[in-house]
């Protein structure tokens, strides 16, 4: 099965550093910008399209592919940060609920009324076991953290931590999931 992984563009929480997660915001201005020019060189022809159901990865898609036929799946929506969801490590540097969560293994401690690492992985796993017996292959537009997951369980040989597999806004990975291989996503510049 192919399995193509794009992480949606930059969001002003990227460009303000703010934690965001469940929070449903589209792209900033510069994020549409950045995805208007550029293209990748898929055939995504047949392939089963999916989305997080997020704004930001509606956008994506729609950005890079135009508006194809496709389904969204909450199970790959990004951690949901709780509390320290929009708010930013100078902002929450003295609090001590966020102090705690940041202090201790983030992947087992939760984020006041929100998700642990392990909480989210777990959620995208069981959307990635259905993916994989399902067995089409599959376009996901998705958020850094469901990628990281999805590649670290993918690809565990790789001996790399879930952020090692975060790519860009707009980056991504297209794998093989029978043959156990990957490549990044190479950007092809468009003539916008």
């Amino acid at each position: 099965m192919k399995l193509i992984l794009i992480r949606h563009g930059k969001t002003a929480a990227n460009d303000l550093h703010l934690y965001c997660g469940k929070t449903d915001i589209g792209l900033s201005d510069n994020g549409i910008k950045e995805l208007e020019n550029i293209k990748y060189a898929l055939d995504i022809t047949g392939m089963r399209v999916m989305t997080s159901g997020k704004k930001r990865c509606e956008q994506t898609l729609l950005l890079l592919f135009g508006d194809v036929p496709h389904e969204s799946d909450p199970a790959f929506c990004e951690m949901d940060f709780g509390a320290f969801e929009m708010r930013s490590y100078e902002e929450m540097k003295n609090d001590e609920d966020y102090i705690a969560w940041i202090s201790g293994d983030n992947e087992k401690n939760v984020a006041p009324g929100g998700e642990s690492g392990e909480i989210m992985q777990k959620r995208v796993f069981e959307g990635l076991d259905r993916l994989l017996i399902d067995g089409r292959d599959t376009l996901l537009v998705t958020h850094g953290g469901v990628i990281a997951a999805v590649m670290s369980r993918l690809f565990p040989g790789e001996n790399k931590n879930r952020y090692e597999w975060q790519p860009a806004p707009g980056g991504g990975y297209e794998a093989d999931t029978e043959k156990r291989t990957y490549e990044a996503l190479t950007p092809i510049n468009s003539d916008k």
